[in-house]
């Protein structure tokens, strides 16, 4: 069998030598995003493999499955930029990743306290030499409460690493997780917008969760709130985030990933003139904290998503489903 990866990082090439052989595949490996200039490269493949990046809509796939394109594996756990009703009616079966909640939740609560203690600020005057304590006052989490929105693997795990803080938890969900309940009182979406000090989105990107963060919402929210989004950028409406900074209303953001994100973060744009505004207006704000949507990135998650890469094609191919088949 033979897979074409797209997107591929320096990071990835050893794990996928490791898999490859294991499962005696053959896999081409390509640093390109997905798109029809390069969907040449997919001719004589069964399988593909992708990242984030890439719009993997109907006229893509079409162009797959007319090369012999059988299969599709995204290296991700989201998989909004992938049209699944299209790779259904094409035949094309397609599956997702799935790797230990811990890193992203371990960088949720970092972010939670990076932004209490305006670590930023504090970061930036002990570059220049300024030691001052003014205006860096934070504050203590076991007097606050915490609302996570999404209670899947890695909002379950946020909450049990806050759980030894001692912070009210709050949580919501469409479905309530059983092992969540035991941690938190869940609630509705207004008592977590009214009642919450700081609020962490955990959930995947659905047309009924797109801009869930919007000026309405936010106007809902406590004077100061901070707000966390270590899942999908599009969950927060980028200008209502602005607007929010702007009037005080949100008191901080710590944001791994925002929308607009595409073509920018996982590059180096440093000699660029990149023309996204308000991305980079937000950016530089004081009490924001916007990292290269990184907060997946460890080496246990990085091996788990080449794997499932693999495996979930070489699967689905010998046996016509794998666990994380996404168009069944």
């Amino acid at each position: 069998m033979k897979i074409q990866a797209f997107g591929v990082r320096e990071d990835e090439k050893q794990a996928f030598e490791q898999i490859s052989a294991q499962c005696g595949v053959e896999v081409a490996l390509s640093d390109e995003t997905p798109s029809l200039e390069n969907a040449d490269l997919v001719k004589g493949y069964e399988g593909v493999t992708v990242l984030g990046m890439g719009n993997i809509d109907r006229d893509l796939l079409r162009c797959y499955s007319e090369n012999g394109v059988r299969f599709l594996s995204t290296r991700t756990i989201g998989y909004n930029h992938i049209d699944l009703v299209a790779a259904k009616e094409l035949g094309i079966k397609v599956c997702n990743a799935a790797y230990p909640p811990n890193g992203v939740a371990d960088f949720t609560v970092m972010m939670i306290l990076m932004c209490l203690r305006q670590y930023k600020q504090a970061l930036w005057r002990g570059q220049v030499n300024d030691f001052s304590l003014q205006g860096l006052q934070g504050r203590d989490m076991n007097e606050l409460t915490i609302g996570v929105m999404g209670t899947g693997r890695i909002g379950l795990q946020v909450l049990k690493n806050l759980s030894g803080f001692g912070c009210r938890l709050f949580a919501y969900d469409v479905y309530k997780n059983p092992e969540a309940e035991k941690l938190a009182t869940y609630v509705d979406q207004d008592t977590i917008y009214k009642e919450c000090d700081v609020i962490s989105l955990h959930m995947p990107l659905f047309d009924s969760t797109y801009h869930i963060i919007n000026h309405e919402t936010i106007a809902k929210m406590k004077d100061g709130v901070i707000l966390i989004n270590c899942a999908r950028g599009g969950l927060t409406d980028i200008d209502a985030l602005v607007d929010g900074v702007e009037s005080e209303k949100i008191g901080a953001l710590g944001m791994d990933t925002v929308e607009g994100e595409e073509g920018i973060v996982h590059e180096d744009r440093r000699t660029d003139i990149i023309s996204n505004r308000n991305w980079f207006y937000l950016h530089q704000f004081r009490n924001v904290i916007m990292t290269q949507h990184m907060a997946f990135y460890t080496k246990e998650a990085v091996d788990s998503m080449v794997r499932c890469g693999v495996e979930g094609i070489v699967q689905m191919e010998k046996t016509g489903s794998c666990r994380t088949m996404l168009t069944k």
